[in-house]
């Protein structure tokens, strides 16, 4: 991480209002770009939306795996809840103005539920290596009460850092221009226009970055490296293919969502640009939400049945 010393704060106003430019620079792209991101939206929503449901009501889908899922769905349309409305409306009305307590509490959401996601990908992690490297003891390791400790953890753990995170950066004093080169409030944007030094902060937003993305990736690869290499001893190619079966789909939802918040947040500040930045963030706020109930039910057996089976059901069960 490269620090840069910034402009003092002089006698410069402090700002109350930003403006998140999101795609500002392509003014031909603008009714476009707002069809792409509402079906986008919309698909989202329906597509986790549906996970969660079947997840909670089909009696085949009642085990731990389907829990975490269910919670992982729920939580991704919280995530993309959080960015994806006040870009659209900035998208349709060029009105891209936001006020420094919203930005303050967009940017809190996106952090707090960013934790999460990271806390629940290891959980399901976990999950998986319990079933398939301890599939004896898995009944008792991963029980209902178990299950729903490890998802509060994950969801309320990053709750007080994420606030005092948001708390300190916003006690800066921002007082240069008001332009937010982004679709929403992130932590780095932000920070480029505080006034003053922000080298301790950017050690800080290093240092949770760290602990909350980094550590829980690797406990993923430790957890996967030791459910490989179990699954590779697995006497016959019928029990191998179901046990990476299980594992394909989180392994290519973690890829997508911790490839690109490590490259964000964890690279040296010299290698940026507001353009990448913005091509990255799509990937862990936007193009992981889409692609996760696809990538679960596609190479899911048990989910596409409960799919196929899941309108009649509960259509006969209203007409009753």
């Amino acid at each position: 991480m490269e620090h840069q010393e910034k402009a003092p704060e002089g006698n410069l106003t402090k700002l109350m209002e930003f403006v998140l430019l999101d795609f500002a620079d392509v003014p031909h792209l603008q009714k476009f770009l707002f069809g792409l991101f509402l079906l986008i939206y919309i698909i989202i929503l329906m597509g986790n939306g549906i996970v969660f449901l079947i997840t909670k009501l089909d009696p085949g889908l009642q085990t731990p795996m389907y829990f975490f899922l269910g919670n992982f769905s729920l939580l991704e349309i919280c995530y993309v809840s959080v960015t994806l409305p006040r870009m659209l409306t900035g998208l349709g009305t060029q009105r891209r103005t936001i006020s420094l307590a919203a930005c303050a509490t967009q940017m809190c959401f996106i952090l707090t539920l960013g934790a999460t996601e990271c806390f629940l990908l290891a959980v399901m992690a976990y999950d998986r290596y319990a079933a398939i490297c301890s599939p004896l003891h898995y009944p008792l390791v991963m029980n209902h009460k178990v299950c729903i400790q490890l998802v509060a953890g994950s969801w309320i753990s990053g709750i007080p850092i994420q606030i005092g995170q948001t708390c300190q950066i916003f006690s800066l004093p921002f007082c240069g221009s008001n332009l937010i080169n982004h679709f929403f409030c992130d932590i780095l944007p932000m920070l480029k226009l505080a006034c003053g030094d922000t080298f301790l902060h950017e050690i800080l937003v290093f240092t949770v970055a760290v602990l909350f993305v980094l550590i829980p990736f690797l406990l993923i690869l430790v957890s996967y490296s030791k459910i490989i290499s179990t699954i590779l001893k697995l006497p016959s190619a019928t029990s191998r293919g179901k046990a990476f079966s299980t594992c394909s789909s989180h392994l290519m939802v973690v890829a997508l969502f911790f490839g690109s918040a490590i490259v964000t947040y964890l690279r040296p500040k010299m290698q940026g640009s507001a353009g990448t930045d913005k091509v990255l963030s799509l990937f862990y706020t936007i193009v992981t939400p889409v692609f996760n109930p696809m990538i679960y039910s596609l190479r899911n057996k048990d989910v596409m049945m409960a799919l196929r089976k899941w309108p009649g059901k509960h259509l006969r069960s209203l007409k009753k």
